[in-house]
C-alpha cells in the first residue's frame, strides 16, 4: 500500500494539476461505465464533527473520499479529506493520500473548468460570497482562466472580508469589500463558498450575461442560490443525480434541463447559448475527482 501524507501531496499539487485532474473526472462522471454511488453523510464521537463519504467506480479507478469537519480542531484545518484508492484487481486498499489542501485546489479547479467553458470570455469582475477557507482558492483559480480586473468579496462579517481582501491584494489580485447587491449587479461572475442555507441574494440583481457557481450547497438543505434564478438560467452541475439530491439544485423547482458539465466538455451537449445568457454551475463535489487527483499525484511521487 502506498501513502502520501498531508505534507507531501501539499507539497505536489498545483492548480494546473488539479484543473487537468478534475476536468478528466468530470468527463468520466458521464461515462456509460462510471457508477458515482449516493454520498454518505455521518458523524464523529460527538456528533458536530461531520464527515461524508463518497465514492465512485470508472473503468480505470475505483475508491473512497472521506472529506471531514471538525470545527473545533485548533491543532490544524478543520476541513479534512482522505482519499482511499482501491486494487480492483484484489479489493485491497492500494494507496492512502491524505489531502486537506489538495481538497481546496479540487474544488477550485470544478470551479476554474466550469467557468473556463460557461463564462463569456471577456468576464473580468468576480463576485465572491464567503470568506472562509475555500473562497481563496476559489478567486486564485478564476484568475488562472479568466483576467481579473476587480472581485468584490461579499462577507457577513467585514473582519473576515477585510482579512480575504488582504490575503487577495498580497496574491495581487485586484480585491475589494462590497455589499451584496452591488457586488452581484457588477459580476460577470458569481462564486458562492458559504454554508448558508437560505439564498444569498435576489435573482433580480444578477445582469444578462453572468456565470454564476455554487460552490457551498453539498448536503441536504444548504442553499445558496435563490430558486427564481434556476427558473430562468441554463442550468449545469457535476453530476445531475447528485446535484438534485445534495446539491443545489435540490432546491430546482422546475423543467429547465439540467446538463453534467461533461457532456458539454465532450460535445454531447450545448454550453453557453448567447452572451446573455446567465448560467449556473452547482458543484456538489464528485468522489470521481479526488481519485483522479490522488492517482495524478501519486503518479508524480
Amino acid at each position: 500500500m502506498r501513502f502520501l501524507s498531508e505534507e507531501d501531496s501539499a507539497a505536489l499539487i498545483t492548480e494546473q494539476l488539479a484543473y487537468d485532474a478534475v476536468r478528466t473526472a468530470l468527463i468520466a462522471a458521464v461515462a456509460d461505465d462510471t457508477t458515482t454511488f449516493p454520498a454518505l453523510p455521518a458523524h464523529g464521537s460527538r456528533p458536530h464533527n461531520r464527515f461524508t463519504l463518497k465514492s465512485a467506480a470508472a473503468s480505470d479507478i475505483a475508491g473512497v473520499k472521506i472529506g471531514s469537519y471538525w470545527p473545533d480542531n485548533t491543532t490544524g484545518p478543520r476541513h479534512n479529506s482522505t482519499i482511499l484508492l482501491l486494487d480492483q484487481n484484489t479489493g485491497r486498499i492500494a494507496a492512502v493520500v491524505e489531502a486537506a489542501k489538495v481538497n481546496a485546489y479540487r474544488t477550485a479547479a470544478a470551479d476554474a473548468v466550469a467557468a473556463d467553458t460557461l463564462a463569456l470570455q471577456s468576464a473580468s469582475t468576480l463576485t465572491i460570497f464567503g470568506t472562509g477557507h475555500q473562497a481563496y482558492y476559489e478567486c486564485t483559480a478564476l484568475a488562472k482562466i479568466r483576467p481579473l480586473t476587480t472581485i468584490h468579496v461579499v462577507a457577513r462579517t467585514a473582519t473576515h472580508g477585510e482579512t480575504l481582501v488582504t490575503q487577495l491584494t498580497k496574491a495581487g489580485l485586484p480585491a475589494t469589500l462590497t455589499p451584496a447587491e452591488e457586488a452581484v449587479r457588477a459580476a460577470d461572475i458569481i462564486v458562492t463558498a458559504t454554508t448558508a442555507r437560505t439564498p444569498l441574494f435576489d435573482a433580480t440583481w444578477v445582469t444578462p450575461g453572468t456565470h454564476v457557481a455554487s460552490m457551498g450547497s453539498d448536503a441536504k438543505g444548504k442553499q445558496e442560490l435563490p430558486p427564481a434564478l434556476l427558473t430562468t438560467a441554463d442550468l449545469y452541475c457535476d453530476l445531475p443525480t447528485q446535484s438534485t439530491t445534495i446539491g443545489e439544485f435540490q432546491h430546482a423547482k422546475t423543467t429547465n434541463t439540467i446538463t453534467a458539465l461533461g457532456n458539454v466538455l465532450t460535445g454531447k451537449a450545448k454550453g453557453r447559448q448567447s452572451q446573455d445568457t446567465i448560467t449556473v454551475f452547482d458543484s456538489s463535489g464528485l468522489a470521481l475527482q479526488d481519485l483522479y487527483i490522488a492517482t495524478t499525484l501519486l503518479a508524480k511521487t
